[in-house]
């Protein structure tokens, strides 16, 4: 029994020393703006840059975005498809992954080819509209996360006994999945939501090609320009994506059913 623990332990610290040592590093090497003193004078510099704030409150913002039209798309067709169209499970799967197939810099050059200021539909031709065009792609990149969060929520309530009972009292379609359906998923609803917003604000490459003002590239350009401020933003990525990983904890704990 011993002999059976020692081993994934061994796995375990060695995982734990090739994430948490550069990270470490990392940290240690931000702290070094002030010759011969630890300080957060590198976090300092970055939180008041205007740049900073500028950026990532864009990509906040396209973030929500993204969200709330992600939700629109993904909640209403996997339940349709669990509940109606079983048969095309496979086809939407494949579908949802073939973003983690085709590479970011494909895909965002499929679109300034498509909807370039020339074409039928022109995206790019102004601010407003490339932010739009922005909003669609990152929808792309977080379907597959959205998808299996939603669709793992919805395999575990019995969908189809709380469509027939609404139905019963005279509900509608739309009060269904907004009434009844939403709130018992809500738990694979919110995952998908932290999944996608930690995948929006370090996106770098579809921002840069749309070149929009998104805290992906704001960071690679503090990375070519400073040498401490770039280590203070890649521990405060890390600590975005961190507390979204946390959240996706705290509300899974608080998942109906669960005990406390």
């Amino acid at each position: 029994m011993k002999q059976s623990r020692f081993f994934p332990w061994i796995g375990f610290i060695f995982g734990a020393i090739y994430f948490l040592v550069p990270l470490i590093a990392t940290f240690e090497f931000s702290l070094r703006m002030q010759r011969g003193t630890y300080s957060f004078k590198a976090y300092q510099v970055v939180l008041a840059d205007p740049g900073f704030q500028a950026s990532f409150s864009y990509s906040a913002l396209i973030a929500l975005l993204t969200i709330i039209v992600g939700i629109a798309l993904v909640v209403p067709t996997a339940y349709l498809v669990q509940l109606k169209l079983p048969k095309l499970r496979p086809v939407v799967e494949f579908m949802t992954l073939l973003p983690l197939v085709v590479p970011a810099i494909v895909i965002v050059f499929g679109y300034l080819r498509m909807y370039n200021s020339s074409s039928w539909l022109p995206l790019t031709g102004s601010a407003r509209s490339t932010d739009l065009l922005l909003v669609f792609a990152y929808v792309t990149l977080s379907l597959p996360y959205m998808y299996r969060s939603v669709d793992t929520a919805l395999r575990t309530v019995d969908i189809r006994t709380l469509t027939e009972a609404a139905q019963s009292l005279g509900s509608s379609w739309p009060r269904i999945l907004i009434q009844v359906i939403l709130p018992n998923i809500r738990v694979g609803v919110l995952s998908g939501a932290f999944l996608t917003f930690a995948i929006v604000i370090g996106e770098f490459t579809i921002a840069s090609l749309l070149n929009r003002p998104a805290f992906g590239p704001y960071m690679q350009l503090i990375g070519a320009n400073r040498a401490y401020e770039p280590a203070a933003l890649a521990v405060i990525a890390f600590a975005i994506t961190w507390a979204c990983m946390g959240l996706i904890q705290l509300v899974a704990s608080f998942s109906p059913g669960q005990k406390r």
